[in-house]
């Protein structure tokens, strides 16, 4: 099976959505999905459709659409959905609890096995089947369990070092919700999801919005 070597990211963005429509029109027994039909149902255009799929092989047929069924399995392949994936999860705040709970990993062969805090008042709780472990813990179970995904929740100023202690257990992928950037190995992937930032340019969205609005009013008077 490829690898996604190659693909540029926005298409590999893309494919996990064109993964959840197929699941999706496959429960109501649909075998046959159009590039246009495929792509409407994630705001893409046919054309966008067709090239983030032409880095795949070929899996359609001109003037018939794709397999449902088969194209949905080859993207649980290609994405690595089929094979479970481990992670750890340190900072068990409201962000962190949310994350551990959330059901909808499962769809996507992620399983967080272990939370870690450093505050002693969360220490030994639970948040679904896992209790809150010490941070100290951290880099001997990774090691221990081989896990090669951390997700960090925790503020700014403790993010580093706790991406470090993951480096050293030996995780080569890290999921960043800390609104800071975290220095790596080469060796090591790091995603931020910088949320202050989402939420500054929607706020700046609905400001435009605003502005448009007001601005088709006085041209109306």
């Amino acid at each position: 099976m490829s690898n996604t070597i190659g693909v540029p990211r926005p298409t590999l963005r893309r494919l996990p959505l064109y993964y959840r429509r197929l699941r999706q029109v496959a429960e109501n027994d649909i075998t046959i999905i159009s590039s246009e039909e495929l792509g409407k149902s994630v705001g893409s255009s046919a054309v966008q459709v067709r090239k983030d799929l032409s880095y795949l092989p070929e899996v359609g047929r001109a003037g018939i659409g794709y397999d449902v069924l088969s194209l949905a399995a080859y993207l649980e392949e290609y994405l690595g959905l089929v094979n479970d994936k481990e992670a750890v999860l340190v900072g068990v705040g409201n962000l962190g609890r949310a994350l551990a709970l959330y059901p909808g990993f499962k769809d996507y062969g992620l399983q967080i096995v272990a939370l870690f805090d450093n505050d002693p008042a969360k220490i030994g709780r639970k948040v679904g089947a896992h209790r809150i472990l010490r941070i100290e813990k951290l880099t001997n179970l990774c090691q221990r369990l081989h896990i090669q995904m951390g997700v960090i929740t925790v503020s700014p100023h403790a993010a580093q070092e706790v991406a470090d202690a993951m480096i050293a257990g030996g995780i080569r992928v890290i999921w960043n919700f800390a609104p800071c950037q975290i220095k790596a190995p080469t060796d090591v992937t790091v995603k931020n999801e910088d949320l202050a930032t989402e939420l500054a340019t929607l706020s700046h969205n609905i400001t435009r919005l605003k502005m448009d609005k007001r601005t088709s009013r006085n041209s109306d008077i």
